[in-house]
């Protein structure tokens, strides 16, 4: 009697480990509950050796960047966060929420690209051509560049795209894709890592761009194993609320280039528009002379953009003080109101405290610290800041205020909306140069208390 033979076979969905067992740590990433249980693969024919030819090798001097050839799209906010321009051969993943606008974003893209001859081919697994048709006409005009398939057999696909042989491929989405010879489930580890793979070599071996959209958890990570976001070349993820009218476009993976970046965008009835300015809008419709209102300056990339933040401070009505933080992290506004109460006194352990990041976007960088401070002994005291003075800087445990990256390009943006007086740690005063502090005063501070008292 022979041996019996594995069916199934347990992958990491972090890290796409395999093992034969279910095993409560993953041996490869250190991860904690992240087998699932997935047919095996079956792999046909016998082990045959053939003759392999040595590859060429080439050194670091023969090489030249020049020819590196990027496909611009025309949508600045886009190139931007992609490092300039679609790569040739580069593999691109979307992720964001359902309903956020990745499909519209890509249909977007599309319409660009075919206005400059480029053969596309959209393929979608969600989606009937009539309704393709709809959002096409919601956007703008299209030409006959553009080619659309419905299909989720990867072999039709992959056939597909080796005959007609496009420039730039989109798939919507890779979570539909199956192959006829993995019997587990359209979305499943086994599906998705082989589907990945199969549009990674197609991207390298006929030189086309692909774009893929994934849907994401509810943890706000890409559906599936992990290992998707190694094998591409570009992590984008669209966020922001469904229900508000702006979306914000984010690297997190580049290998052609920045991770810092960010495209802002404004969701109307004909699809996406750029926000060419996101602090002017940023700032649209803020409050005059209320207290707990102050604008700050978060640098993403090498864009500084102005936020409001809002902060409401009052009295109790629990035994417990609730408190709550949208557009930034929990946890940090906490720490800084300990800060208030340990270092300046302020008698907020009895107070709720409500903390909001005006525009519906999402930032966690230390400089805004100060301004979270400012915001909330604002609301405490019931005393409005000046409308013309921005505040930024970092605030460490000992009530201190620590110097922050970029200072003059924060001021230079600041100078540019027409405020008038800026508060920043006194140590970032000596990087300044001149001319960048020319038609607003410059105000430096060495801790909280100093920095309260101008409110």
């Amino acid at each position: 009697m022979g041996a019996k033979t594995k069916s199934n076979i347990f992958f990491c969905k972090e890290c796409g480990y395999e093992s034969v067992k279910w095993m409560g740590q993953c041996p490869g990433c250190r991860e904690w509950n992240t087998f699932v249980e997935e047919p095996a693969v079956k792999k046909g024919g016998s082990l045959v050796k053939s003759s392999v030819k040595a590859a060429e090798l080439h050194t670091l001097s023969e090489i030249s960047l020049e020819t590196e050839d990027r496909m611009k799209t025309h949508i600045e906010e886009l190139d931007r966060v992609l490092g300039g321009g679609i790569i040739r051969g580069s593999l691109i993943l979307v992720g964001g929420d359902p309903g956020i606008g990745k499909s519209t974003l890509l249909l977007q893209v599309c319409q660009k690209l075919v206005k400059d001859n480029r053969k596309l081919l959209y393929v979608s697994g969600e989606e009937s051509l009539k309704q393709i048709k709809a959002r096409a006409i919601r956007i703008g005009e299209f030409n006959d560049n553009l080619s659309l398939l419905c299909e989720t057999d990867l072999e039709i696909i992959e056939e597909t795209i080796r005959i007609f042989k496009p420039e730039v491929v989109v798939i919507d989405s890779i979570q539909t894709m199956f192959r006829s010879d993995i019997s587990s489930a359209p979305g499943s580890v086994s599906q998705v890592r082989e589907s990945t793979n199969l549009f990674m070599q197609l991207a390298k071996g006929l030189s086309i761009s692909i774009f893929i959209v994934g849907h994401v958890t509810k943890e706000g990570v890409v559906a599936g194993p992990r290992v998707l976001e190694h094998m591409v070349d570009t992590v984008l993820y669209f966020e922001g609320d469904r229900h508000a009218s702006y979306r914000i476009l984010r690297g997190v993976k580049n290998r052609f280039g920045s991770t810092n970046e960010i495209g802002v965008f404004e969701m109307r009835e004909k699809g996406l528009i750029e926000v060419k300015n996101p602090s002017e809008y940023m700032l649209n419709g803020r409050p005059e002379n209320a207290s707990g209102s102050v604008i700050t300056c978060s640098i993403e990339g090498t864009r500084p953009i102005l936020l409001e933040i809002q902060a409401l401070v009052c009295r109790t009505n629990f035994g417990i003080p609730r408190r709550t933080a949208a557009g930034t992290d929990f946890n940090r506004v906490n720490l800084l109101m300990a800060v208030l109460e340990k270092r300046v006194g302020l008698q907020i352990n009895d107070c709720d405290a409500y903390l909001n990041i005006a525009g519906g976007i999402k930032i966690n960088e230390p400089a805004l610290d100060l301004g979270i401070v400012m915001a909330v002994v604002s609301s405490y005291k019931n005393k409005a800041i000046d409308a013309r003075t921005i505040v930024f800087g970092e605030v460490g445990l000992s009530g201190e205020i620590r110097s922050v990256s970029m200072a003059e390009q924060r001021i230079a943006e600041a100078r540019k909306l027409g405020f008038e007086r800026c508060i920043l740690p006194a140590s970032s005063m000596g990087t300044l140069k001149e001319k960048s502090v020319e038609g607003i005063e410059i105000v430096g501070v060495n801790n909280v208390a100093e920095a309260i008292g101008y409110i």
